[in-house]
């Protein structure tokens, strides 16, 4: 199923989301670095490409293995409160922000977020500087600023690289210069299809399947994969809810 633009819509695609019979192998090796990097940092990053179904079943199975209780996520910060709100009592998520449609929130995270209830959520995106480097350095300092205990930090792969980047010196790096020894785990995606905006495709040569080292890097390879159910309404209607808020 591709975008919804209902709250009902949304609230079937969280109930029917099946966080079952998802495997995804895990080297000893990658693992053991992914421990070090959250007792020496505090702080673990994954980079994913939005919009793919599979991208929260891989959160779920990390935050499992690594038994972490905190959460951080590429969403924007306003939106703290009411998701604390709908996963405590199943309120509607009523901000336009959610439903922006760029595949970052999907059903499936907040299927996840439920089943993973109660942990602590750290929602880190926020209004841009103009600058892409100072907004990744602002993202940088809403995490190192909020984030207490061990943390899978979740972002999207172009902002999670422990270096500079063709856009400027991403997220990652930022924290790495504060935090030595931070590790990033990069999704691997080889042929499937995703929801960002719309429908898109993608035909990689194909990654072997889980957790991994491989030259020296940190993948979780996905082989195969999936369109999520993303929340998208038309610009209009979004703006017309905004002047309501």
């Amino acid at each position: 199923m591709p975008g919804v633009d209902t709250i009902d819509g949304l609230t079937r695609a969280v109930a029917d989301f099946d966080t079952s019979g998802f495997e995804l192998p895990m080297e000893e090796a990658a693992l053991e670095r992914a421990r070090r990097s959250l007792l020496e940092t505090g702080l673990l990053l994954l980079g994913e490409i939005p919009g793919v179904r599979e991208n929260p079943l891989v959160i779920l199975r990390l935050m499992r293995e690594l038994e972490l209780g905190s959460l951080a996520l590429e969403w924007h910060a306003d939106l703290t409160l009411e998701l604390y709100t709908y996963l405590r009592h199943g309120t509607p998520l009523e901000s336009p922000q959610w439903w922006a449609g760029d595949g970052r929130v999907t059903a499936g995270h907040l299927a996840v977020l439920r089943q993973l209830a109660p942990i602590t959520v750290t929602l880190f995106d926020g209004d841009s500087p103009g600058d892409w480097s100072a907004g990744e350095s602002a993202m940088a300092r809403r995490v190192l600023d909020t984030v207490a205990a061990p943390t899978l930090v979740v972002a999207g792969s172009e902002h999670t690289g422990l270096t500079p980047n063709r856009l400027g010196v991403p997220m990652g790096a930022c924290l790495a210069r504060v935090r030595p020894g931070l590790e990033s785990i990069r999704v691997h995606y080889g042929r499937g299809a995703l929801y960002r905006m719309g429908r898109r495709s993608i035909d990689a040569p194909a990654a072997a399947s889980g957790l991994r080292i491989s030259d020296g890097e940190l993948i979780v390879g996905l082989p195969e994969f999936t369109e999520a159910t993303v929340p998208r309404r038309p610009l209009e209607a979004r703006v017309e809810r905004l002047t309501r808020f």
